[in-house]
């Protein structure tokens, strides 16, 4: 089993920068893609990023592109959200989350199996 846990959300004004952690135990990732969603009140869970084992390949949503990025220290288990210039529309629970297998895609949720319990993102205008 995989165990997930985020940390660094809070309250930030706009333009301001945050940046999550999200530390992984348990059974080795080997090999995993890990990712960030996102869920703002009312809206269904998105994608923000997502990243290969070794950090070759990485995904962004469009409305984060230029503004967020996404990183891992697999020596530390770690992988980490750095979100600048953040938006209102940017506020939403955070979750990291992790494939337990290869699916060959990184942008559906569908291929995520093990998840975190949130982190709050808060941006005020």
């Amino acid at each position: 089993q995989v165990q997930l846990v985020e940390s660094g959300g809070g309250l930030v004004q706009a333009g301001g920068s945050l940046r999550l952690s999200c530390l992984a135990s348990g059974r080795t990732l080997s090999s995993s893609v890990m990712g960030w969603f996102r869920q703002a009140p009312g809206k269904e869970r998105e994608l923000v990023a997502a990243i290969s084992w070794g950090g070759s390949s990485t995904y962004y949503a469009d409305s984060v592109k230029g503004r967020f990025t996404i990183s891992r220290d697999n020596a530390k288990s770690t992988m980490y959200l750095q979100m600048n210039s953040l938006k209102p529309e940017d506020a939403a629970v955070y979750y990291c989350a992790a494939q337990g297998r290869s699916y060959g895609s990184m942008s559906s949720s569908r291929h995520y199996d093990y998840w975190g319990q949130g982190t709050q993102v808060t941006v005020s205008s």
